[in-house]
């Protein structure tokens, strides 16, 4: 599913538009003069407001991003029978689920793949590919439409969103600090804030964004675990399974080099790549499922 990697990306993008012009603006320099970024709590604030304002500014862009980048193509009038039931496959589903009725779209791809995305639990987007429709019976089809719902109706994107706020923050805070102490520490820099501020603000931003991503990681590891459970109570646990088992079989298709950690069929890795991936094994979430 693409759904984690598209919002990672948008919002380490709008993370650093907004570096890049708060430096061209002056903000910084700004604030640096006016004690900002030695006063701990003004920094607090500062990184708070740019850190959730990142997350939910992608969160806002989350659905346009998503059809822009994968072209998918949303159903207004079905065409066909194919895309009249997948319409009401999910208006079935999202009223059993209890939220709004989402967009509903394809996207042209070889892959198996689907993903959900929305600002809000009743204005989602459900999108499935059209090599999930030619390789999956109408059961498993139906299994992941269900997975995608449950993932709406769960409200993962705005918890994710949350979740990428606070270690948005973190990393903003906390490589400020650094970039300061090596600047005023090593560099001996007594007045305002040298280049090594910025070079090491710039490197600390790096290493603590990709820790801060394996932590957003876990929790969308967390979430497919229970959208699995919810895809199998809303179309059925052994239609849950099966279609986990079809994609299980797939797995021997590579997904592009920037889709493979969020892809729906993802490999199992190394210990350490594990820690980046955005979805569990496939043997470990049909387990689970098997297990309830």
């Amino acid at each position: 599913m693409k759904r984690i990697g598209l919002f990672l990306m948008t919002n380490l993008a709008i993370i650093v538009v907004l570096s890049i012009t708060l430096r061209l603006l002056g903000v910084e320099r700004i604030l640096d003069e006016q004690g900002a970024s030695l006063d701990l709590n003004n920094l607090l604030v500062f990184a708070s407001v740019f850190g959730f304002g990142g997350a939910f500014i992608s969160l806002a862009m989350s659905k346009w991003i998503a059809k822009r980048s994968t072209g998918a193509r949303v159903i207004t009038q079905p065409a066909n029978s194919t895309e009249q039931w997948l319409l009401s496959t999910v208006a079935r589903q999202a009223q059993q689920a209890g939220i709004g009725m989402p967009e509903v779209a394809i996207f042209d791809s070889p892959q198996v793949n689907a993903f959900a995305t929305g600002a809000s639990r009743n204005k989602a987007l459900v999108a499935v590919s059209s090599g999930l429709l030619q390789s999956m019976t109408r059961q498993e089809a139906e299994a992941v439409l269900a997975h995608e719902i449950s993932h709406v109706a769960n409200g993962d994107m705005i918890t994710l969103t949350l979740i990428q706020g606070v270690v948005n923050t973190f990393v903003i805070f906390f490589s400020r600090v650094i970039g300061h102490f090596v600047d005023r520490v090593v560099f001996k820099t007594e007045r305002g804030h040298g280049p090594a501020f910025w070079v090491t603000t710039i490197i600390a931003e790096l290493v603590l964004g990709i820790l801060a991503s394996m932590i957003v990681m876990w929790f969308s590891r967390q979430r497919e675990f229970r959208a699995d459970a919810g895809g199998g109570s809303l179309a059925g646990r052994q239609n849950m399974i099966a279609a986990l088992e079809r994609l299980q079989m797939g797995q021997s298709a590579a997904l592009p080099d920037e889709l493979v950690a969020f892809g729906i069929n993802n490999k199992g890795g190394s210990s350490f790549s594990r820690l980046f991936m955005s979805h569990p094994p496939l043997a470990e979430r049909i387990a689970a499922l098997r297990n309830q």
